[in-house]
């Protein structure tokens, strides 16, 4: 992996946007993994800012009511910060739930067998979970993400409390972790219902002062969107000629639709964008990268953009027309990270091995350097500086074609 601070300096200076990372330190475990891992590293793939974050206990809990929904949640509660969440954002944890998804285990617990049990059960289901483990007192379940499963918490708060039971709960990246968590938070805020979690490496307590009713639904319906559009498609059909856009959009579409679980809307035969609709945010992150570097392969550039809806999703790849490095546009799929605007960016093959030299072969760019500047300076002193100048064109010549 590429990450020197030089690099990212170079790239934070050229584009205007912070570089956060080049490339990744996610370690893979699997085949999957290890395909992404590679592709990241391979592509040099950046991780740009352009937008910071504000990340603080406030920010924290108003992104959870918008998620979750503000009819989930109940007048008398506390929100309490167990562990304080990192001031920046890590690259390692994003490319984490970009590759293993967005589902999250929870874990729930009652004082005694009851057979309310039965409802957690069936509330579950509703909300397309899997029971992976169930006694009369405690149920372990696999959600489709971290948000559901704090919605389905609540859910089940608000109808222990009708029947005088505490409910604790925890969701965590495994079914242990999310026990573990639940343990934790009995420790921290013992005697009172509530769900525990974790936002940016800081863990969390969503605790309930009383009984409350889950309100109806007012929150608008929020998909996962994703706009891609080629970047200056006339220009390639010039070189390729229409039947290769054709081609290559078509393939796309069928990529997105059957190996990202995307649903394709908006799509003309022989355009060159479109819209997906995914079922969760780090599908459509997956997608849009995994357009990109098919794309960029095979020469050409897109610009993406992942919102909760469409004009979000169109509006976020429209960022992408106000940065560019040398004059030239940059392939980047543009989403929002807590509240902030960040970027992946899938540098060309010219700029890839620009940052390869300047992050693996330092040594020999400085030696090079070194060596071309005495020689220059040699026949300058000797009154030949015609021939410095020629030299200084050679070098120029043989690291442009290397």
């Amino acid at each position: 992996m590429s990450n020197h601070s030089i690099t990212r300096y170079l790239i934070s200076t050229f584009t205007g946007c912070k570089a956060i990372s080049i490339g990744t330190k996610f370690f893979p475990t699997n085949e999957t993994e290890t395909e992404y891992v590679d592709l990241f590293n391979y592509t040099e793939t950046v991780l740009l800012e352009l937008e910071p974050a504000k990340i603080n206990n406030d920010t924290i809990f108003y992104n959870l009511v918008r998620d979750v929904g503000e009819e989930n949640f109940p007048k008398n509660h506390s929100f309490y910060e167990l562990k304080p969440a990192q001031q920046n954002v890590d690259e390692y944890a994003l490319v984490s739930n970009i590759i293993m998804g967005n589902d999250r285990y929870l874990y729930i617990e009652i004082p005694r067998p009851h057979k309310i049990m039965n409802d957690f059960v069936n509330m579950i289901k509703e909300s397309k979970g899997q029971i992976v483990e169930r006694s009369s007192s405690e149920v372990i379940a696999k959600m489709s993400s971290k948000n559901e499963a704090i919605k389905t918490a609540l859910h089940m708060i608000s109808l222990g409390s009708k029947n005088n039971l505490i409910v604790t709960g925890a969701v965590g990246m495994t079914g242990a972790a999310a026990l573990e968590r639940s343990i934790n938070y009995t420790r921290e805020a013992g005697g009172f219902s509530g769900i525990a979690f974790t936002k940016l490496g800081g863990e969390y307590a969503l605790v309930m002062d009383g009984p409350f009713e889950i309100g109806k639904s007012r929150k608008t319906v929020y998909d996962n969107y994703l706009f891609i559009d080629i970047i200056d498609s006339t220009g390639f059909i010039n070189k390729y000629g229409r039947d290769k856009l054709l081609e290559l959009m078509n393939g796309v579409k069928s990529f997105v639709e059957t190996e990202c679980h995307g649903q394709v809307e908006g799509y003309r035969e022989g355009g060159d964008d479109f819209i997906a609709r995914f079922p969760s945010k780090d599908l459509a992150i997956r997608a849009g990268l995994d357009t990109a570097w098919f794309i960029l392969n095979n020469g050409a550039k897109i610009r993406a953009g992942i919102g909760r809806s469409r004009r979000e999703a169109g509006e976020r790849a429209q960022i992408a027309d106000d940065i560019s490095a040398f004059g030239k546009p940059l392939s980047l799929v543009v989403f929002e990270l807590v509240n902030g605007i960040y970027a992946y960016n899938v540098p060309s093959e010219f700029s890839r091995t620009i940052i390869n030299i300047f992050t693996n072969q330092k040594g020999k760019l400085i030696g090079l350097f070194i060596f071309v500047f005495f020689l220059c300076y040699f026949l300058a002193v000797l009154g030949q500086s015609f021939y410095a100048l020629i030299v200084l064109a050679i070098v120029i010549i043989y690291a442009a074609a290397s």
